[in-house]
């Protein structure tokens, strides 16, 4: 069985001074910047719940890098999140969270 996704990924683990992005893909000629978090139980809450501000302002700044470097300026972008639960199990949940969190205020 195959499966044609509308997701193209450009680059995985694209890291800068600023930090790391996990998957920066082109959806419909929007961009991406994926966030993956995973975890085998919810002991400790679910993974998409792991993705706090401090995490989102370092994605947001290490996103505008970028997009400052590929000069994507006039494109649109949003940020995403895979959340994964029961990743050791042989049927774990993955769930794909669109525009899961914004633009940091300070880097508009």
């Amino acid at each position: 069985m195959s499966y044609n996704s509308p997701y193209k990924i450009i680059e995985k683990n694209y890291k800068t001074k600023l930090g790391e992005i996990d998957i920066i893909a082109d959806y419909k000629g929007c961009v991406c910047f994926v966030e993956v978090r995973a975890r085998n139980n919810q002991v400790f809450g679910l993974p998409e719940e792991t993705i706090l501000k401090k995490k989102q302002l370092q994605v947001s700044k290490t996103a505008l890098a970028y997009i400052k470097q590929y000069r994507l300026e006039d494109k649109s972008c949003r940020f995403d999140v895979v959340s994964i639960r029961g990743v050791d199990s042989p049927d774990p949940e993955i769930k794909l969270i669109k525009n899961a969190f914004d633009l940091d205020d300070r880097w508009r």
